[in-house]
């Protein structure tokens, strides 16, 4: 009887959570059955984290999520001071600075939630106004955050975006200051790509949390995902750029380097081309008894993907739970608040990836997830786990008719023509979550999107002779930044600069602005000042008939 008041009573709940739009997180009998869990680590995935977060709170699920970057979220877990971490890299044993980055003996697995790429966000601005659409390869970038190119008009970057000249303006890398996966994940591709520039740099092979600064550069540091964005972004922020998860960019609604890739193509983090990056990972499943390796990512292939669609700095992240028996941390209620966010998360929690900048998991990565979530009910046998099935979730990357299929991946179009390497440049914003195509009206395959993912209005295109065409209402002078030709309203906030090849772009620079600001002062005296003297002379002289 108790067993059927139980079934009932999630029944009911399920019904509560499908009016309120999270109908696939698996609803407890009692409200005691949860309790509070407590999470740290990672800034890379904290984006989507905190909305599933806040999508599970109507199922009673108190779940927070606190970043600080993924070195932090091991740490604590190794403390017995989380519930759960976030990382992108998993416990190394012994870090890059000789300490100790091991569980501390509290018994874990990795857990896959949620893919997507580490983007290059910037700003360069001309006439007050932001470049959207630039272009650089793997090495220009390398050498940028090495401190072997320091200036926006370095040869390297006019020879990525085509022959472009950007102004002279000196170039400001954003580093992350805290322990992060997300500098784990760029230093790890530029130690396998570009051996030869980042180790001189660095000292040693490999990668690391904690980037190096070298005395004397202009890279500025900043901790935590959120901040580097918003450092990027302040009024401060013209000739800055860094790295981040694409999460925060897209949500900021700001421009993202498209990256050259193994196909010869400049492509930007797109929840499609992740998810074709990604189809070259090898996941590490020869012991799944060591959860010191199982599930761990190699990403060599992805890295070197000849998909002109992938991006290849293209990744996903781990939760670390917890799965003893006697962990000190856990009881039954704790457990099954895990258990069903993470269901949640792996889930109908995907379907929210693409939107929120990440990439959807595809069904190996879930149903290990799944496998990995069961750990729990083996440390107790009153956590519930029934009806779970991986075939049930709503995930955009499941094919229904073929389970082994990536369908985000299949439906992935291919890149625009003025993306390729020797064309274009593109005239299209990125960091709009829109893949740049030309199929169709270029945003997302049957999304129908209406602007192309351009943001700066109307469908643009390139020639044969690589010069930009648009059918927008107007298009924006790449040196003044006033509309020219069409409408000639105002410049919406977050128009797209785009440059004619042979025009150099000429930055704002600091005793332009003093001397037209002395110049207005002139301009007031001569129009204001000067006229009212003019009278006033007249005046004492009085008329003309009255002098003798």
């Amino acid at each position: 009887m108790n067993r059927l008041l139980s079934v009932l009573a999630r029944c009911a709940t399920a019904t509560t959570l499908a009016v309120a739009g999270v109908a696939s997180v698996p609803a407890a009998a009692q409200a005691a059955t949860y309790a509070q869990i407590e999470g740290t680590g990672s800034t890379w995935s904290e984006v989507i984290v905190q909305q599933w977060i806040a999508d599970v709170d109507a199922a009673g699920m108190k779940v927070v999520y606190t970043g600080g970057g993924s070195t932090k979220g091991r740490k604590d877990f190794a403390q017995d001071t989380n519930d759960f971490a976030i990382s992108e890299i998993p416990f190394q044993g012994t870090d890059e600075q000789g300490n100790a980055d091991t569980s501390n003996g509290r018994s874990f697995a990795y857990l896959p939630i949620v893919a997507g790429g580490t983007a290059f966000t910037y700003q360069l601005k001309v006439g007050d106004e932001l470049v959207r659409n630039l272009r650089l390869s793997g090495e220009t970038l390398t050498k940028i955050f090495t401190n072997q190119i320091t200036n926006w008009n370095d040869p390297a970057i006019t020879k990525d975006n085509n022959g472009r000249a950007f102004p002279n303006l000196p170039i400001t890398p954003v580093v992350r200051s805290d322990g992060s996966g997300t500098t784990a994940q760029l230093t790890t591709w530029m130690d396998k790509e570009y051996p030869s520039i980042w180790r001189p740099y660095f000292g040693k092979s490999g990668l690391t949390s904690y980037y190096p600064k070298k005395s004397g550069s202009r890279t500025v540091s900043q901790a935590g995902s959120d901040q580097v964005m918003n450092f990027i972004s302040s009024t401060y922020g013209n000739g800055t750029i860094g790295y981040v998860e694409y999460s925060y960019p897209v949500n900021k609604n700001y421009p993202v380097v498209k990256v050259l890739n193994r196909g010869g193509y400049y492509v930007e983090p797109t929840q499609y081309n992740v998810a074709v990056a990604l189809t070259k990972a090898r996941i590490n499943t020869s012991n799944p008894n060591d959860p010191s390796t199982y599930l761990t990512q190699i990403l060599d292939d992805v890295y070197r993907n000849p998909d002109p669609r992938a991006y290849p700095i293209s990744s996903y992240s781990y939760m670390v739970i917890p799965t003893a028996a006697d962990d000190p941390r856990m009881t039954t209620a704790k457990r099954q608040t895990l258990a069903d966010f993470m269901y949640y998360s792996l889930c109908a929690g995907q379907t929210k990836a693409g939107p929120y900048g990440y990439s959807p998991l595809p069904l190996n990565l879930v149903q290990a997830g799944f496998d990995q979530i069961a750990k729990l009910g083996k440390a107790d046998k009153d956590v519930d786990l029934t009806n779970r099935d991986v075939r049930s979730c709503n995930n955009p990357t499941f094919d229904g008719k073929n389970l082994s299929n990536n369908k985000l991946a299949q439906i992935a179009p291919q890149p625009a023509a003025c993306d390729k390497a020797g064309a274009g440049p593109c005239g299209t914003s990125t960091g709009t979550g829109d893949p740049s195509t030309d199929e169709g009206d270029g945003g997302a395959p049957d999304e129908g999107s209406g602007d192309g993912g351009g943001g700066g209005g109307g469908r643009t295109d390139v020639d044969t002779g690589g010069e930009v065409t648009t059918d927008a209402p107007g298009s924006v002078d790449p040196v003044t930044g006033e509309v020219v030709g069409g409408d000639t309203g105002t410049v919406s906030d977050g128009a797209a600069v785009y440059a004619d090849p042979s025009t150099v772009l000429v930055a704002d620079r600091a005793g332009d602005t003093r001397a037209f600001a002395w110049l207005s002062g002139l301009l007031l005296v001569t129009l204001v000042v000067l006229p009212g003297l003019y009278v006033s002379a007249l005046r004492r002289r009085g008329p003309a008939g009255a002098r003798s």
